[in-house]
């Protein structure tokens, strides 16, 4: 059966603590090589991983490329608007073709739906780059540079500030599946999905839904938010007013306690959801966060290709 990596419970529990373990051994592994080197089991080897950006990227682009070349394989990079994709050829179409070109597709777009229609009609793994309601690959990331600074991720506790995002979406999912507890403090009418709050409470969840900023960051491990106005949005004046009580400051972090650390999946909107002090502090972990796509997201692709789990 064909792999889809489309959000993290299509993976599961011990694929994902698979793919964390690998990422971190892959990491440790070529510390002293140079990024441009190719692994040395180089396992990928002959395979193609086709792009596709609907979206602007730096961090999803470069860290899939380097991924599939240290991996041993190579990458073709396409815009929807160069393509028929974006001239109104349909998902599934386009679909079936890339299966005859390529090993697998990368989909990085604005509705979920695409992604999902795209992995309906591939006939080779589809990994989800970012839609509007998740960002697995981020997530990923993120539970991987947890791990790597504090030795554990079941039973740390995560605080979510500001938009119930994509991010927040597979945060949420990510602390059901793995165990660990999420705080997540949003405005009223910017909560994250029903249906993803009641996915993770039937697994199970350690969930906590709050208006308060204070409340979700105490005792936290970890404080995690997102700019405020994604990618496509208007910048909307009662959306920052609506935030502003959830911005990341020193004084929040003093609150979740001495050994909290700040994540942020980047780029950062600098004095608005996060202070420059708490993002460029001691205790920010973001350039490891963004460091470590491109190490989780080799995991995740051996992973889709049945090397792994």
């Amino acid at each position: 059966m064909t792999r889809r990596f489309l959000d993290l419970a299509d993976a599961g529990a011990d694929a994902i603590a698979a793919m964390l373990a690998d990422a971190l051994d892959r990491k440790a592994a070529r510390a002293t090589l140079p990024k441009g080197a190719v692994d040395p089991d180089a396992p990928l080897a002959g395979r193609t991983l086709a792009m596709i950006f609907e979206k602007n990227s730096t961090r999803t682009r470069v860290s899939f490329d380097m991924a599939m070349r240290q991996l041993g394989g190579t990458t073709i990079v396409m815009d929807a608007g160069s393509m028929q994709l974006g001239r109104g050829e349909p998902i599934a179409d386009t679909a079936r073709v890339l299966s005859r070109y390529v090993d697998a597709i990368m989909l990085r777009t604005d509705d979920h739906a695409k992604a999902v229609a795209m992995a309906d009609h591939a006939s080779v793994p589809v990994i989800n780059g970012l839609t509007d309601h998740s960002h697995p690959c981020q997530v990923m990331a993120d539970m991987l540079t947890v791990l790597d600074a504090t030795g554990k991720l079941a039973g740390t506790k995560w605080a979510w500030l500001g938009d119930g995002n994509n991010v927040a979406h597979s945060i949420v999912e990510a602390g059901s599946l793995m165990r660990f507890p999420v705080a997540v403090a949003t405005p009223e009418g910017y909560d994250c999905a029903a249906e993803v709050i009641a996915a993770a409470q039937g697994r199970g969840a350690d969930l906590m839904l709050t208006r308060s900023a204070e409340e979700a960051v105490a005792g936290a491990d970890v404080v995690v938010t997102d700019t405020w106005i994604s990618m496509g949005q208007a910048d909307s004046d009662a959306k920052l007013a609506a935030m502003q009580p959830y911005q990341v400051t020193e004084t929040l972090m003093d609150a979740a306690g001495p050994n909290a650390r700040f994540l942020h999946c980047l780029p950062a909107h600098r004095g608005e959801e996060v202070e420059d002090a708490v993002i460029d502090g001691p205790r920010s972990l973001i350039w490891d966060e963004a460091e470590n796509r491109l190490h989780a997201q080799k995991s995740v692709l051996l992973w889709c290709f049945g090397l792994l789990g």
